[in-house]
């Protein structure tokens, strides 16, 4: 299936509307094709919203397009691009975050990749889904990657001042970010403080998610979609683990 340009953020949007979104993410690197489309599969039947591939460093090329093709073969679900440089393009998935990371030293995770793959975005006819990404400490291997300066967990208005500068420059949604298997997530107070300013923005948070409570407090606290990457790989009934997140967030 393949969605019309616009259907994959209005998709969200409604998904957000119901309490919140899941969304679920998978790296090419970290399995099969195969096994990646059975994940999908079951994340499918849990009730996520839609799938997100990329997040490493190997997630690109031959690997990269065999992984969406398998996942739409198992799953009608829009599947969107989690690129981390211009190499994390392909061109049969449906929509891809086009994001900024805000808070890097490097002008290559701010504009430079995201400027070769503008031209790819638009051949590839990818709905771009305009996005600041902002990484919390402890950050991950994204953090490191992305050459960020990580927002310190006790400092939320320092993330907001971010969000805010993103709401500003027209990004219509907003990733707070902890970091791959962090040991806990985004705190809630950052959370809160973000959407306060932020408003009808979409807020995504992911990082050290691994039980529906804490999607549920996270959701409370403001968030509108929540990712879980780590947990859902770790996970030994990934439709079972991901049916707790979204019952736990949805009204």
């Amino acid at each position: 299936m393949t969605f019309e340009r616009g259907k994959v953020e209005l998709l969200l949007t409604s998904a957000a509307a119901r309490g919140a979104g899941h969304l679920t993410l998978i790296d090419p690197d970290s399995q099969s094709p195969e096994e990646a489309a059975r994940m999908a599969r079951a994340a499918t039947e849990g009730g996520t919203d839609a799938i997100m591939v990329g997040g490493s460093v190997g997630a690109a090329g031959v690997l990269l397009h065999e992984t969406v093709k398998k996942i739409k073969e198992q799953t009608d679900l829009p599947v969107i691009l989690f690129p981390g440089s211009v190499a994390g393009l392909c061109e049969n998935a449906d929509a891809v975050f086009f994001m900024s990371l805000l808070n890097s030293r490097s002008p290559a995770y701010i504009v430079e990749n995201q400027v070769l793959g503008a031209p790819l975005v638009l051949r590839y006819g990818l709905e771009p889904l305009p996005m600041a990404y902002i990484i919390i400490e402890p950050g991950g291997t994204v953090g490191y990657v992305g050459d960020a300066r990580l927002i310190p967990r006790r400092k939320p208005e320092l993330a907001a001042a971010y969000a805010l500068a993103a709401k500003y420059m027209g990004m219509r949604l907003v990733y707070l970010e902890a970091g791959s298997g962090a040991d806990s997530p985004v705190p809630t107070k950052m959370v809160a403080l973000v959407k306060k300013l932020i408003g009808n923005i979409l807020l995504i948070v992911g990082g050290g998610i691994r039980s529906g409570a804490t999607a549920a407090e996270l959701v409370a606290a403001g968030a509108d979609l929540i990712v879980t990457g780590t947990a859902v790989e770790k996970s030994q009934d990934v439709a079972s683990f991901v049916s707790e997140m979204t019952t736990c967030i949805r009204r």
